[in-house]
């Protein structure tokens, strides 16, 4: 939405993936997956205005973690679409960043920011770009732009690169815990002791919270062992949202983020609230996820 003449504020949801299968490696050496992934409405916030100068500046409670030299992925997505649009088509822009998720949490909140700086740059600059072209640019800078660029429930295959959307996917109630443990995406990746597992079972006919439940029972995270290794607390945050009555609990990506699956919004609030007492130092977040098009968003 505008917030004033040639200003505009874009959401940059968590990505949290309720089941991820390590598939494979490439020779490359990137990893082949199938995810279920959604997207939550609890996210950073990403605003962009015409300016003098490039500017690019960080707020929020986990400002101090974010770089700001040309290894953000923010400053990569703008550099990139600059470079494919042209210097005369993309004057200055300040960038401000409210970082409101925990940086390397295993919830895409890098990719995530990056994809609303290049949605929001491409109205900003009045480009003519559809999806397609931003998620082919979105993905020269990582594997996870591409699906935060569509922010819907889906289907990731390939590297992440292969999106299938997922109609009739309502809302779901969530709560995120982060113990505050950073956790190395390619750490995990490396400790993996076996890469050819067995893909996604097929998803059940109709999805509510029930079927879904069920559903990821029988499906994993293959990075779960690995990260909880490396960092035991994820482990004691699993536990905290089995003991708020999480329906279903598992850690996020390459972790240490963990999510629980609530059968309403207000349950997971009060969950959260439980948590976050005896936990008062811990990300904790109550959200809802975005539902696909189309479908009645409330829990």
């Amino acid at each position: 939405m505008d917030t004033g003449i040639g200003s505009r504020t874009l959401h940059a949801h968590a990505k949290i993936n309720l089941a991820l299968h390590v598939t494979g490696r490439r020779p490359d050496g990137y990893h082949l997956i199938e995810s279920l992934a959604v997207f939550t409405r609890f996210g950073d916030r990403v605003e962009i205005a015409l300016a003098d100068r490039d500017d690019f500046t960080v707020s929020g409670r986990y400002a101090p973690a974010v770089p700001l030299d040309a290894s953000n992925l923010v400053l990569k997505a703008r550099d990139a679409l600059r470079h494919a649009a042209g210097p005369e088509q993309t004057p200055p822009v300040a960038i401000r960043l409210e970082k409101n998720l925990p940086v390397a949490a295993g919830v895409g909140g890098g990719s995530s920011d990056a994809a609303a700086v290049l949605r929001g740059l491409a109205q900003t600059w009045g480009l003519d770009v559809d999806d397609t072209e931003l998620a082919r640019i979105g993905l020269t800078l990582g594997a996870d732009l591409p699906m935060c660029l569509a922010a819907k429930p889906l289907v990731a295959r390939g590297i992440g690169d292969e999106l299938s959307m997922v109609p009739d996917f309502s809302a779901l109630g969530l709560v995120l815990v982060n113990p505050g443990t950073p956790v190395s995406t390619a750490d995990v990746f490396a400790a993996l002791s076996r890469r050819d597992n067995e893909p996604l079972p097929p998803l059940p006919p109709s999805i509510d919270f029930h079927s879904l439940r069920n559903w990821l029972e029988i499906t994993r995270n293959d990075l779960e062992t690995a990260a909880m290794a490396m960092q035991p607390a994820i482990g004691r945050a699993l536990s905290w949202l089995d003991k708020a009555g999480s329906g279903f609990s598992r850690m996020s990506g390459s972790g240490a983020t963990c999510f629980g699956l609530f059968e309403t919004g207000n349950v997971a609030k009060r969950a959260a609230a439980e948590i976050r007492s005896r936990q008062p130092d811990w990300f904790v977040a109550a959200t809802r996820s975005i539902a696909s098009e189309g479908t009645d968003a409330q829990t």
